[in-house]
């Protein structure tokens, strides 16, 4: 029994600390894909992947005991998909299109994320993976994480008409050690054929570390309702109004954020009167003043809004953020304007925990 035990240990050691490494690696990958930088940012980490590769192999010659199987089996997908993030990877260097090349190695990452998430429960290691570095000393919170019950029905992670394939339904985070309290809500929006499921890891270690409840949305179609009828407010109202109904909202904290095209249309939806949302944080979006001209002056005075995009944006260059940053200033708005030097168009996950720090000091209310 000690030698399996052993065996069974040396298999986990071997394998988890490099594909937590790896993790961080493509996370970071993601962030810094900028197409004149591309080939350099992935030579950065072309060395993670063989300590994966050797430890998911040391991995599987152990006999893992029945009651094991749960957790073996979602260390193995996760490390087959980053694997699979670092072969696409490398190819993506010799393709027509690089950057979209990268942008598809990146979806392997995500999906290694969300396979090693139950894992958190079961391995304090992991469980700090999913905590914010500068919340990872907070002893405070590592109890309280320890001490929830993740099999309750109403906390983790839940999945609404959200399957890969399906358009219009939501994913949902609550913090596991919620137990009826208030609690902000942030409700997330992908960009341009994105799909929420996916983005709702943009966001769940900054959750879990603050206590916030997160709602990722995809859109109804391949995008959002930039163009033609909105299809697409109406359902988040509809999301917000059931998350309300289910669990303890602060109601004076729903924040409509979103990246890109996600971005563009918290501007849409978030602009409107009567809406639920209290705070607007539109990242890396597309701007046009006649956004602004069809909202009240009601709405527009005094809202909260935290705007955030990189000066090395190829999509949507810099001065259109500056163009929205004036012009909401000009109509009243409360603006928090953030120009991110080396951020090109990806999503800035380090500026989450900004967001929530504005996000609690700055309640609907005051």
């Amino acid at each position: 029994m000690d030698d399996q035990t052993d065996l069974l240990l040396d298999a986990t050691t071997a394998l988890v600390p490099a594909l937590l490494t790896a993790l961080d690696g493509l996370a970071f990958v993601g962030r810094h894909l900028h197409p004149p930088d591309l080939e350099g940012v992935v030579g950065e980490v072309g060395g993670f992947r063989a300590p994966v590769a050797e430890g998911l192999s040391q991995f599987q010659s152990v006999d893992w005991p029945e009651h094991l199987h749960g957790f073996s089996n979602h260390a193995v997908k996760a490390a087959e998909e980053v694997l699979q993030a670092f072969d696409a990877l490398d190819r993506c260097l010799s393709m027509s299109n690089p950057v979209l090349g990268g942008f598809r190695a990146m979806s392997f990452s995500t999906r290694a994320v969300e396979a090693l998430y139950p894992v958190a429960c079961m391995l304090p290691p992991v469980s700090r993976f999913y905590v914010t570095r500068n919340h990872r000393a907070d002893a405070t919170l590592q109890a309280k994480i320890a001490g929830a019950d993740p099999s309750r029905d109403e906390v983790g992670i839940v999945h609404a008409g959200n399957q890969p394939a399906e358009r219009g339904g939501f994913s949902l985070y609550v913090p596991e050690y919620y137990e009826g309290e208030s609690m902000p809500l942030v409700v997330a929006m992908h960009g341009g054929s994105g799909h929420g499921r996916s983005f709702l890891w943009s966001w769940l270690r900054d959750a879990r570390s603050r206590g916030v409840i997160v709602a990722s949305v995809s859109s109804r179609d391949s995008t959002w309702s930039l163009m033609g009828p909105d299809v697409d407010s109406a359902n988040l109202d509809a999301i917000v109004d059931h998350i309300r109904s289910q669990w303890c909202v602060d109601e004076t904290r729903v924040l409509l954020t979103g990246m890109s095209d996600g971005g563009t249309f918290s501007y849409v939806s978030g602009l409107r009167s009567g809406t639920a949302f209290t705070h607007l944080a539109p990242i890396s979006a597309s701007f046009h003043p006649l956004l602004l001209e069809s909202a009240e002056a009601d709405r527009l005075r005094r809202l909260p809004v935290y705007l955030t995009h990189g000066a090395l944006d190829w999509m949507f260059p810099i001065d259109v953020a500056r163009m929205a940053r004036d012009a909401l200033l000009a109509v009243g708005a409360e603006v928090t304007y953030r120009e991110i030097e080396d951020l090109s168009h990806t999503y800035p996950r380090e500026e989450n925990d900004r967001i929530l720090d504005w996000l609690f000091a700055n309640s609907s209310a005051g």
